[in-house]
């Protein structure tokens, strides 16, 4: 089996399962918790296993698929015509547009069947439509192309660190033609392709330094010998991790839309009507819009305007277009703040303190999840298609798994924050930042904190872009 295509089928297959599993707990009355008169439900150790492995399975699930179908989606695109290079771009712009059209029906439609008709309903039609996705993938296996297993990434990565530090002292040639590689023009690892040196992390070089203890009856020994293109795709990997590390700042900012927007959407005027109050975690529904908005906003006008100064097919660089998201985040955060600030002198300006909504609508914070939604377009995207066009023919389902990291770890570091600056802020005795009521807080201060990290991400984003090198892969010749 070929290799993105084998993880794609596995892990839906793994997704399928798991929402089975969950609309049959809501569903089955042997695996469906009696519940009393109050809702509240006593489940048996059977009823409780069957809902958390299906709950596992669907993280198993999740965690696999989006890395290997955006890798593989644009697997199905050929580098060497032009025409699908342009569109490959496109590509990752509608293909997140797909994702956002299903969160939107997701948190909308699905929430309220949930709500109103049942859970056996709201988990059964994903499972429905997941198992629609599933034939639908299977039914066009014979069109896809394939990328060709070339075994354990971490393997040559592993190779390459024990060669070069076996290596230490051995002084890499200047004519760096000298450093060993296959001499056919196919690379030595499967489905890849060659990659030309490069000078950075010239450390790593002494891995394909060939010396008289390298071979074994004329064949070279992995762990001893490393041809160039091994060597290249460690650097590659190497220098993709400080463009990973600016996105953590970036996904904290982001996880704001979870948390701290909510505690501030709680404090305001939540009434659509006399009779209808919206949730202020339904606010999030606005920078799903924002991102249903600004895709094509972005693919059908932007590109082709920047294309007219840039002359590339693509607008922006990669690089480019993270850098601009990274400075729109920047403003999403001062809108929280600003708006915070201005809540805050309605609740001293009239004494709302103990007031549990100030008499302000909830709908002034839909600029700054709008804004989270046009920044996230730029950086989220970008970092999508930077992490699987940079990375190493053979690696690109990890590269892509790796850039999908930062967004878990922008949680952690929210979290982070938000427990360091509660122990400082509240120190003898004052209500702190983020007080338990936000009336007496500084809710502000976090929102411009988060801004001036932005900032300095920014900053040091810039300065790992400048000393990027991209990726070169050997043209063979013909």
């Amino acid at each position: 089996m070929i290799q993105t295509s084998c993880e794609s089928q596995t892990v839906i297959i793994i997704y399928l399962i798991g929402m089975t599993l969950l609309t049959l707990s809501a569903s089955i009355q042997g695996l469906k918790p009696p519940c009393d008169n109050n809702n509240v439900c006593h489940p048996s150790g059977l009823q409780t296993g069957v809902f958390f492995t299906g709950f596992y399975l669907i993280a198993l699930g999740t965690g696999g698929i989006k890395p290997c179908v955006s890798s593989f989606g644009a697997d199905q695109f050929d580098d060497s015509d032009d025409a699908e290079k342009k569109n490959k771009s496109s590509f990752f712009n509608w293909f997140y547009f797909s994702i956002n059209i299903g969160a939107l029906v997701a948190s909308s439609v699905l929430v309220w069947i949930q709500t109103n008709v049942g859970w056996s309903w709201g988990f059964g039609i994903p499972a429905v439509a997941i198992a629609l996705a599933v034939v639908s993938f299977f039914s066009g296996t014979r069109l896809y192309r394939n990328q060709i297993p070339g075994g354990s990434p971490l393997t040559r990565i592993c190779q390459v660190i024990v060669a070069s530090f076996r290596k230490y002292r051995v002084r890499v040639p200047r004519d760096k033609s000298l450093l060993y590689e296959t001499a056919d023009e196919e690379s030595v690892v499967k489905g890849s392709r060659k990659l030309d040196h490069t000078d950075q992390l010239s450390f790593l070089d002494k891995a394909a330094v060939e010396t008289q203890s390298d071979k074994v009856k004329g064949s070279a020994m992995p762990w001893r010998l490393c041809t160039v293109t091994q060597v290249e795709e460690l650097k590659s990997l190497i220098r993709l991790f400080p463009i990973w590390a600016t996105g953590i700042i970036f996904s904290a900012v982001y996880s704001q839309m979870g948390t701290l927007f909510v505690l501030q959407g709680n404090t305001m005027d939540l009434h659509v009507s006399k009779s209808f109050e919206i949730p202020s975690a339904s606010l999030s529904l606005f920078e799903i819009v924002s991102v249903i908005f600004w895709v094509p906003v972005y693919d059908r006008v932007i590109v082709p305007f920047v294309r007219r100064f840039t002359g590339r097919n693509n607008g922006f660089t990669q690089l480019q277009r993270i850098a601009v998201g990274l400075v729109i985040s920047i403003f999403a955060m001062l809108a929280a703040g600003a708006l915070e600030l201005v809540r805050l002198r309605e609740v001293r300006k009239h004494n709302y303190y103990d007031l549990k909504h100030v008499p302000m609508s909830i709908f002034w914070q839909v600029p700054q999840y709008f804004i989270i939604g046009c920044a996230e377009v730029f950086t989220f995207i970008g970092q999508l298609e930077f992490f699987y066009e940079q990375a190493p023919d053979a690696m690109r389902s990890l590269c892509s798994a790796l850039s999908l990291t930062t967004a878990a770890l922008g949680n952690y570091l929210s979290t982070m924050l938000v427990n360091i600056v509660t122990d400082v802020s509240t120190k003898d005795g004052k209500p702190g930042w983020i007080s338990d009521n936000l009336n007496y807080g500084h809710l502000h201060y976090f929102f411009w904190l988060l801004a001036l990290l932005s900032v300095v991400n920014l900053g040091f984003y810039l300065l790992v872009a400048r000393w990027y090198t991209y990726k070169m892969a050997v043209v063979p010749s013909h």
